[in-house]
């Protein structure tokens, strides 16, 4: 089998995560890309090799300098994330395809990068409004925070047509139902 990559990509407060887990406890064929990043853990449920690869800026900085990502991005000042390329081949290795959550950016640099190997999903909220929603039912988000994020919504839109697929997480039932087909159809 040659290993596929499926990307999950959206501006935050738009539900790709919870397809993303949906799909992963749904298929055995499918192994999440876990990402690095800079910032701090959120509270004690998150777990470094697991949720993230939690390294600190020289670190990241030093992998940047031995091409060791395939993408990466300064997300916010100070604040890195990226995928691994060892992260992919050890998902690989073990007979699985790769399912991506990253951020906009992200996700578009994976498609060209892995060009026919790869599906572009863009996870679409059915408004800014219920974005906002989404953020502040999390408990995580400062007015400050908030704020930025609403902001980069807004431009992370705009690049919805360079993915391959827009699925609009309007009803959740119904969206965990297209992401399983488009799943089952790209990796069959």
């Amino acid at each position: 089998m040659e290993g596929k990559l499926i990307i999950f990509s959206a501006p935050s407060g738009s539900g790709k995560t919870t397809i993303v887990r949906h799909l992963l406890t749904k298929y055995n064929n499918l192994g999440f890309s876990i990402s690095a990043c800079t910032r701090d853990r959120r509270g004690r449920n998150e777990v470094d090799g697991k949720d993230y690869y939690f390294l600190t800026p020289d670190d990241f900085k030093k992998r940047i300098d031995n091409n060791e990502f395939v993408e990466w991005e300064e997300v916010y000042p100070g604040g890195y994330y990226g995928t691994l390329k060892s992260e992919i081949e050890r998902l690989w290795d073990s007979g699985k395809h790769v399912v991506f959550d990253v951020d906009v950016k992200g996700g578009l640099k994976l498609k060209e990068y892995f060009q026919e190997r790869a599906l572009a999903i863009f996870v679409k909220a059915p408004s800014e409004e219920a974005i906002k929603e989404r953020l502040m039912s999390r408990g995580t988000e400062t007015e400050d925070s908030l704020s930025k994020r609403l902001f980069k919504v807004k431009f992370e839109m705009s690049f919805q047509d360079k993915f391959d697929v827009i699925l609009v997480n309007d009803d959740l039932e119904s969206a965990l139902v297209k992401a399983e087909e488009l799943v089952e159809d790209f990796t069959k």
